[in-house]
This record gives C-alpha cells, structure tokens and sequence, in this order.
C-alpha cells in the first residue's frame, strides 16, 4: 500500500448519464478490484442521476477515484461537483476536464498552441452548409465527430460527399455541435501521461482497419503493440507533443493523448482524454505495463495524484 492512501476510505464513482455507461461500469469495476484485493477501504459508488450527491455522502469517502467517461462524467461536471463538496478526486480538474471533452475547443486550442492537427470546421445545428468553402478546401475523405462525445459514438467516415449530410445528422443526434476533420491516414498511437510525464506509446491495429467502438470493447481482434515499433526520433517527438497537449488543455495527474502517424512519418493530434479506459483492453494500463507498473501500481498512483493536488 502507498502510506498516503493505507488509512483513506476511496470511493469508485462509475456509471453515468451518457452514452459510455457500460464501459465507466467496467473502469470502475476494475479499479474498485484491484483496490480491495490490495486491502484498500474502497466503495462503488453509482452515479445515475440526481442523487449522486447523497450517493457520496452515504459512502464517506476522503477521496474520489472518477472512473466515468463521457457527458456529466468527463466533462467537468462532476469534478465542480466534487469541488464544492471538498473531496479530492483523480484527473483533470474542472477547466482541463471541460476543454478536452469538447473536440471542437481542443482543436482551436491546438491550432493556437502550433500542435499538429488535422484541418477541420466545426458546425451548429442550422450552420451546416455543403458549399461551405471551409469545408471543400478540406478535400476527401473526411471523419464526422460530435464535438463532446467519445468512444467514437456517432463518428462517420465521408469518402463520398453526397454521404456528408447523413453522417452530419448522425452526430447532432449525440451532440450540439459536430467537428468535421481530414481523415489522416496511417497508424493509430497514443501516449499516455502519468504525473506529467509521458508513458510508452501503444499503436493500435484494429482487425477492420477503424478503431471503433466495436473494436476498443468488443473485438479480440484487434492488436495492441507497446512499446511501438517506431524509431527513437519519432516516439520522442510524439512523446514530447503529448505533454505539449497535456499542458495546453490544462490536465493534470493523468490522461492520454492519441495520434495519427501519416505515411510521411508526421504525427497529428487526435485529442486528449482525461479519463482514460482502465478495462481489460484499455491501452493506458498497457502503456504502464510496459514499464513494469502493475494495474494496482497505476491506480495507486493515479490516487496518490489527486492527495498531492489537495495538499498543494
């Protein structure tokens, strides 16, 4: 056990209101595990609806571990929430929380910040328009996203734009706003960060060639290679804009920036989560793997960030 956490009571918060409960129920599953088979005095506690605040007065905890993902998890919410009780809690605070979920602010941020990201425009309802200079001068194909929602929910790829309208419609199903982005093709990487510092990189090989939500939770398919196979220059660049990103977007503790590697050798940031997965297949507790650091081992340190932020 770390000293810092032997005598505190750790309570899981899992769930949610969006569309990624099930696999929150999964993190936090997990973590809440690994923590009582450590001798941790650790409690779920379920987040699915107003009652959350009652949920965490009847659990007691001294601190939080956030094991959501999505709207109302990831996204600020619960962290001011959290805030305002005065629990200490993992991850990003309200306004890195808040600037990573929405897509459309990260690419802004990273545009102003000189970090490498594909061309986009990111639309209203009502602002959609197909003859929108902006968006042919993107050329084909191009990948549709609601601007606040992950797991790839309501992500379309356009390799035709008469396809454009429908994959547009799709996402304001999820969301209020969409980005539309080049789609850059090549590898799959991230790069996770633990304290501030990055972690190993992991590409990711889906079966299928899209790693969707299918292929992140559901596919065995799907291959997971770390370290990387990439010369020293380029996993050193890529490690260095991870931080980069991470300082830009106001993180803290830990997260995962994820890359596209053009058939160039030209990273270009994806976007930031400030939650990462922690299931079975989740690619932060494999980066921490490969340098040597046990699931247990990354909880525990992902925890004993959230004490130090409350002491500073």
């Amino acid at each position: 056990m770390i000293d810092a956490l032997k005598d505190k009571k750790i309570g899981v918060i899992m769930g949610g209101l969006s569309a990624e409960k099930e696999v929150s129920l999964t993190s936090g599953n997990a973590v809440l595990a690994a923590l009582k088979g450590a001798g941790y005095d650790a409690v779920a506690i379920l987040f699915d609806g107003p009652g959350l605040v009652d949920e965490i007065r009847k659990a007691a905890p001294d601190v939080i571990f956030v094991a959501l993902h999505g709207r109302y998890g990831e996204d600020g919410s619960v962290q001011g929430l959290l805030e305002v009780m005065g629990l200490p809690y993992t991850g990003s605070g309200v306004t890195g929380s808040a600037i990573a979920m929405d897509k459309a602010v990260t690419k802004k941020l990273l545009r102003y910040h000189c970090i490498p990201t594909a061309d986009f425009v990111c639309v209203k309802r009502g602002g959609f328009f197909m003859d929108d200079p902006a968006l042919l001068a993107i050329g084909l194909p191009l990948v549709v996203k609601p601007s606040t929602l992950g797991s790839t929910i309501g992500m379309s790829f356009v390799y035709d734009y008469n396809d454009l309208p429908a994959a547009v419609a799709l996402a304001f199903e999820h969301d209020r706003e969409v980005v539309i982005e080049k789609y850059i093709a090549g590898r799959e990487l991230t790069a996770g960060i633990l304290g501030g510092d990055p972690l190993p990189l992991v590409e990711i090989v889906p079966a299928g060639g899209v790693y969707d939500y299918k292929a992140k939770y559901q596919s065995h398919d799907t291959k997971y290679v770390c370290p990387a196979v990439i010369d020293g220059a380029t996993t050193k660049l890529i490690q260095g804009l991870a931080v980069d990103v991470f300082r830009a977007l106001d993180g803290y503790g830990v997260g995962r920036v994820d890359f596209r590697l053009d058939d160039s050798g030209a990273p270009y940031v994806l976007e930031m989560n400030t939650i990462p997965g922690m299931t079975a297949t989740s690619l932060l507790p494999k980066a921490a793997a490969a340098t040597g650091m046990d699931f247990t081992a990354l909880v525990e340190r992902i925890l004993k960030g959230a004490l130090a932020r409350n002491e500073g």
